[in-house]
């Protein structure tokens, strides 16, 4: 290749280089990378969270009841079991997709790749145990194994809780600095 041609190709990737590190994105485009992003990681999680909410709410309405059938019961722990399942990524593709996201490059400064992160670790360990836990406390059959499956649950809803904030923190300054009307993905517990 003539010296000419490969001086020609190294000023183009100079000129190409300087212009990508001169250009600042607009406060337009960093929010619509924004929604995008937010678009993105409420898809990638809502199924793992629905599963959350469904086992939370199967486990009041079985305590509600005075006297729960065994269907009840068996249905509410299956839904725990389902629901945990679905929050690991090896079951779920939309938790693994989350896992390897990339935040674009105009969001860099809100820190929204440790909200990604967050958001994994919400999924897959901490989703996975409170489901697991709530499954647990609906099989208990003694006082003693429902008392330790409550502890265990309370527990594992505090660390999910702890999760949720780490995630939702950069997503909301974000959201805020960039005046916005929008909010981080809903995640119960």
């Amino acid at each position: 290749m003539p010296r000419w041609v490969v001086a020609a190709i190294a000023g183009f990737l100079v000129v190409g280089v300087a212009v990508a590190l001169v250009h600042k994105p607009s406060r337009a485009e960093r929010a619509s990378d924004l929604r995008g992003f937010l678009q993105e990681v409420n898809s990638d999680i809502e199924s793992c969270a629905a599963g959350v909410g469904e086992s939370l709410t199967a486990l009041r309405e079985v305590q509600a009841e005075h006297y729960a059938s065994a269907t009840d019961v068996s249905d509410g722990i299956s839904v725990a079991q389902q629901g945990a399942a679905n929050c690991a990524p090896a079951n779920n593709e939309q938790i693994d997709d989350l896992e390897n996201y990339q935040v674009p490059e105009s969001l860099d400064s809100f820190g929204l790749a440790g909200s990604v992160t967050s958001l994994v670790a919400w999924a897959a360990p901490d989703a996975e145990h409170v489901q697991t836990d709530v499954a647990q406390l609906l099989a208990a059959s003694t006082p003693a194994a429902r008392t330790r499956a409550q502890a265990g649950l309370s527990a594992a809803l505090r660390v999910l809780d702890k999760q949720r904030a780490l995630a939702d923190r950069p997503m909301t300054t974000a959201i805020t600095a960039l005046g916005m009307h929008a909010t981080p993905p809903r995640l119960p517990g």
